[in-house]
């Protein structure tokens, strides 16, 4: 991907809508885009993994693209278990940011629910890190925000 950023993060993509997730070391970004993942495959949603741990982004026309470093694609890791191996795509638009962060707001403020990247604004979801609250809370915050985005049309393009 020529201009992108590597970014330390986890994308995938469900339904359509391009999810990337921030943490720091440890926070559970990728165990959420497994149960991620799960819940949609479940759910008859398709459900595909862009990359763990790393990600180049870049602006594109319309808004944020993410891609797959080839060397990493279709792998992410389970702790406890070690890489597996997951159905994804080499890249994607960005439609919503996860943000792990370390405390559980009530009731954030309006300005918490967006972010910039590469100058681009993207819909943002602070979601509280998985020691300060249990799986389903976490999937029903980011499902809450699914909802309430109106995303363009998606992007995909198969792995090269």
């Amino acid at each position: 991907m020529n201009n992108g950023q590597n970014l330390h993060a986890t994308g995938i993509v469900v339904q359509g809508m391009g999810l990337l997730i921030r943490g720091r070391a440890g926070a559970g970004k990728s165990l959420l885009a497994l149960e991620l993942l799960r819940n949609g495959a479940l759910e008859g949603k398709k459900a595909l993994l862009v990359a763990d741990d790393q990600l180049f982004v870049r602006a594109v026309t319309g808004g944020l693209e993410m891609a797959a470093p080839a060397e990493i694609a279709g792998k992410i890791e389970l702790r406890g278990r070690g890489i597996v191996y997951r159905s994804h795509v080499g890249r994607a638009r960005v439609h919503l940011v996860i943000d792990l962060v370390a405390q559980l707001e009530r009731m954030p403020e309006k300005s918490q629910f967006s972010t910039r990247i590469k100058n681009i604004e993207i819909a943002r979801c602070p979601i509280p890190e998985r020691a300060l609250t249990d799986p389903g809370h976490q999937i029903l915050l980011v499902e809450e925000a699914m909802a309430s985005l109106v995303p363009a049309p998606p992007f995909f393009q198969s792995p090269d």
